[in-house]
C-alpha cells in the first residue's frame, strides 16, 4: 500500500490510497470469510458456498463493499498516524473508488476533513475588557437565609395579597391575538413568585392578587424565544389565584447554625459564606475576563472551518442540553414535541454558538503551539500533590486512583492558564470591579446561560407537570 496527500478545498485533504492486487484479493479472501454466512446457493449449505462459487452465482461485486471496508479498517488510522504532524482528521472521511482494474488492485480516494490553520490579526496589545465581581453585605445575608429554609414551616395564608416569595397556587391560560397557543394553559398549577421561572412580566403581574383574585396579564414574549410562532409577540394571561402559602422560616441563632452547618457560631456561618461567595465572584471575574479576551482576539481570526468540526460541537451541545432535561425527568424527543420542533431545527439553533466554541478553541490552540506552552513535570506534581492534599490522601494513594484523563486534564489546565497569564500581561486590561445581581436572579441567569435553548416560559412547565 502506498498514498499521497494533497490540499482539498475547506480544510480537507485528499487522500489518494493505491493497494496492489495481492492486498486487494487479501481483503476479497477477507471479506468473503466475513459475509459468506449472509448468502445461500442452491446445492449449498448456507455459510458453506465456496468463494468461486458464490462470486460466479452474485457476481463478483457480491463481495467489493466489504473488502473496501477490510483495507479501509485496515490501514486508515495508520496512515493518520503517520500524518499526524502534517494534519489531524476531525470527522469520518468521504471515501469513493477511484480505479478498480482486474489484476492491477484497487485506488481509494479518501477526503478528509482536518483542523484548519488559523491566522490571528494579533494577540498581544489589544484593549480588552476585565470584569471583577464584589460580594455585598445584602448578598451574604441571602445566602444565610438559606440554611434556614431546611427547618422553614409552609404556612397557607389568607388575609393578604401575594408577595415575592410565596408559593402560589394558580390556573393560567395564554393567548396571543385572542388565539390560544400550546403549553400556555395549565390548572393548579404550583408558582414561586421570583424564581425566574416564567418569561419576564409574568410573576410580577401576579404579585399582589389575593385568594379568588382573577386578573389578566400583558406580557410579550423575548425576541429569542424557543418557539419560532412566539417570538417577540405580546400575550394576554388570564390568571385565577387558589391558594398562597409563605415559608415561615425559624431564629437564626448559634445553637440552630451549630445543628445544621460545619459552624459553631452564626458569625462563623456568615464568614464562611462570604469566603465562599467571594471565591465563586473571583471564578465569575476570571472565566468572564478570559472569555472577554478570547473574544476579541477572535475578532480577528480567520479560518476555515470545515461542517464536520461545527456538526460534531452542535453533537455536544445537544447531548448537554439531553442530560440536563434528563435531570428534570424530562426526555429530549419529548421535548421537543412539546415545543414543536424538529431535531434539523432544534440543532439549527446551535449553529453559532457551536461556531464560535470552535473558532475560540482554535484560537486557543494557535496560540499555545506559537508561544510553545507546555505543562513541565515538576508543574504536574505540584497541581497532583495539591489535588491529593484537599482529599486527605498521599501522593501515592491519590495517583493509584487517577484516571489517565485526569493526568491530560491537569496538564491543560497547567498550559491553558499560563497561557491567559501571558495574555493578560501582554494585554492593556481595562474595567474592574462590578456590584453583582441580587442572588436569586444571577442564579436564575446562571442557570439560562447553561442552555440557550431552554427559554423561561409558562409553556414550559406543564410540560414538567404532565411528565
Amino acid at each position: 500500500m502506498k498514498y499521497t496527500q494533497t490540499a482539498g478545498e475547506k480544510s480537507t485533504v485528499k487522500l489518494t490510497i493505491t493497494f496492489t492486487e495481492e492486498e486487494w484479493q487479501e481483503a476479497l479472501n477477507k471479506s468473503y470469510a466475513r459475509v459468506r454466512g449472509k448468502y445461500s446457493v442452491p446445492g449449498f449449505r448456507k455459510g458453506k458456498v465456496p468463494k468461486p462459487v458464490l462470486e460466479t452465482y452474485y457476481g463478483k461485486g457480491v463481495l467489493y463493499e466489504e473488502a473496501f471496508n477490510v483495507l479501509y479498517s485496515e490501514h486508515y488510522g495508520n496512515i493518520l498516524e503517520k500524518e499526524k504532524e502534517n494534519f489531524t482528521a476531525v470527522g469520518e472521511p468521504s471515501l469513493e473508488v477511484e480505479d478498480l482494474t482486474e489484476g492491477k488492485g484497487v485506488v481509494l480516494g479518501a477526503i478528509v476533513p482536518v483542523k484548519p490553520e488559523i491566522t490571528l490579526e494579533k494577540y498581544t496589545g489589544l484593549k480588552i475588557q476585565k470584569f471583577e465581581y464584589n460580594v455585598t453585605d445584602a448578598e451574604v445575608e441571602k445566602e444565610v437565609e438559606k440554611i434556614l429554609q431546611s427547618g422553614a414551616q409552609k404556612v397557607e395564608v389568607s388575609d393578604r395579597a401575594c408577595k415575592t416569595g410565596d408559593l402560589v397556587n394558580i390556573d393560567f391560560s395564554g393567548s396571543v391575538d385572542g388565539e390560544k397557543f400550546p403549553g400556555g394553559t395549565a390548572d393548579d398549577y404550583n408558582l414561586e413568585l421570583g424564581s425566574g421561572s416564567f418569561i419576564p412580566g409574568f410573576e410580577e403581574g401576579v404579585v399582589g392578587m389575593k385568594i379568588g383574585d382573577t386578573r389578566d396579564i400583558n406580557v410579550k414574549f423575548p425576541e429569542d424565544y424557543q418557539a419560532e410562532n412566539l417570538k417577540g409577540k405580546d400575550a394576554v394571561f388570564n390568571i385565577v389565584l387558589h391558594k398562597i402559602t409563605e415559608n415561615k422560616l425559624p431564629e437564626l441563632t448559634d445553637e440552630y447554625v451549630k445543628s445544621h452547618s460545619q459552624s459553631a457560631t452564626v458569625e462563623e456561618y456568615k464568614k464562611s459564606v462570604r469566603s465562599r461567595l467571594e471565591k465563586s465572584a473571583e471564578n465569575k471575574g476570571r472565566d468572564e475576563t478570559e472569555n472577554s479576551i478570547i473574544n476579541e482576539i477572535a475578532k480577528g481570526a480567520k479560518a476555515e472551518i470545515p461542517d464536520a468540526m461545527i456538526e460534531s460541537e452542535i453533537d455536544r451541545l445537544v447531548q448537554d442540553f439531553s442530560y440536563r432535561l434528563m435531570y428534570q425527568g424530562l426526555k429530549l424527543d419529548d421535548y421537543l414535541k412539546y415545543m414543536e420542533l424538529s431535531m434539523q431545527d432544534f440543532r439549527a439553533q446551535y449553529k453559532e454558538q457551536a461556531e464560535h466554541r470552535v473558532l475560540s478553541q482554535l484560537v486557543v490552540d494557535k496560540i499555545v503551539k506559537s508561544e510553545k506552552f507546555t505543562a513541565e513535570d515538576k508543574e504536574v506534581e505540584a497541581k497532583i500533590e495539591e489535588q491529593a492534599k484537599s482529599v486527605e490522601k498521599t501522593v501515592a494513594e491519590y495517583k493509584k486512583g487517577m484516571d489517565p484523563r485526569q493526568l491530560d486534564y491537569i496538564k491543560n489546565d497547567i498550559i491553558i492558564t499560563k497561557m491567559f497569564d501571558f495574555l493578560k500581561a501582554n494585554n492593556e486590561m481595562y474595567g474592574g470591579e462590578v456590584k453583582k445581581t441580587p442572588a436569586k436572579k444571577a442564579a436564575a441567569k446562571s442557570e439560562q446561560s447553561k442552555a440557550e435553548t431552554e427559554k423561561k416560559a409558562p409553556a414550559k412547565k406543564p410540560a414538567a407537570k404532565k411528565e
